[in-house]
């Protein structure tokens, strides 16, 4: 995946947090058998903590402005995505945004932009507290996407992912799905405390990987608005292998397998590997949102 070095990354979609504190308020969701068990649950790449339990706190808990705002400082050009992976993850904010505006405007709509907050250890959010251990996710209360960069060592390392430029931009592109299904109020139907292979909460996550792959579809004709031109300049076969991958891992029934050693799938948040692969190929081969839809 290569970006256009001549393009100016917008870093006001993301707020750099890496290092700060916390002000009041307090995690429950430890590092170590808590954060396993978190990631067994299915939290991972989900919506906000509060879901299970797994927080405490408010929108009081916000992390403080960075001192640091390395985003800020180094991420510049599309020459600087080719070279750092933060700046690499604005850039794909930027292109996951820049298609949803564009695409909510062709049917008539409006999109609102989400920030993404990246942080590291732990972090408050409208949503409750969590660490770094639940993985990525979208918190409804504020609208915004949370992650820790470290997370992507961790789906090689931990979860068995190859890894790659594009694996880390499917997870971000999932994230976003989750925010288009908020502002589409179909968010909501992953609430009613249901789990299994059949529950609507997995059935938001296989959409969630559906717009993922709509977006991958369009990622490389979506011109960038302040340019004109796509931001994204290549994507290749071997691109979209590693975020299939990446979607492959981190299924209900390859983390339980891994991590408790069977698979229940009466407790699936998230789909199977193999769903999660079926519904993201969707969304990449029609490039039509129309045909995410995983509920009927």
């Amino acid at each position: 995946m290569q970006f256009d070095d001549d393009a100016d990354l917008d870093t006001s979609e993301v707020q750099d947090v890496r290092g700060s504190r916390i002000p009041g308020g307090r995690a429950t969701v430890g590092g170590g058998i808590v954060g396993i068990i978190a990631l067994i649950l299915g939290l991972l790449f989900g919506v906000g903590p509060d879901q299970l339990g797994l927080s405490s706190g408010g929108p009081d808990t916000t992390a403080t402005a960075s001192t640091a705002a390395q985003v800020e400082q180094s991420c510049r050009t599309g020459r600087d995505a080719n070279t750092r992976d933060d700046c690499r993850t604005v850039a794909v904010v930027n292109s996951v945004q820049d298609f949803w505006r564009q695409e909510f405007r062709r049917r008539q709509g409006t999109y609102t932009p989400s920030r993404t907050v990246l942080f590291s250890d732990r972090i408050g959010t409208a949503c409750g507290s969590a660490t770094s251990a639940v993985g990525p996710f979208y918190c409804p209360g504020d609208r915004q996407v949370y992650l820790d960069l470290g997370f992507f060592d961790e789906l090689r390392t931990k979860f068995g992912s190859s890894g790659g430029p594009f694996a880390e931009a499917y997870v971000v592109a999932h994230e976003y799905g989750h925010h288009v299904q908020d502002l589409m109020g179909t968010l909501d139907r992953s609430r009613d405390g249901r789990t299994g292979a059949n529950s609507n909460a997995v059935r938001v996550e296989l959409q969630a990987d559906c717009y993922a792959g709509v977006w991958a579809h369009h990622a490389t004709t979506t011109p960038d608005e302040s340019t004109g031109r796509p931001l994204i300049t290549s994507l290749t076969q071997a691109d979209i292998r590693d975020g299939l991958d990446a979607a492959a891992a981190v299924g209900d029934d390859r983390i339980q397998e891994k991590f408790q050693g069977r698979v229940t799938p009466e407790s699936w948040t998230h789909g199977s590997a193999a769903q999660r692969r079926q519904w993201f190929t969707t969304g990449f081969r029609s490039g039509d949102m129309a045909d995410c839809n995983t509920f009927r």
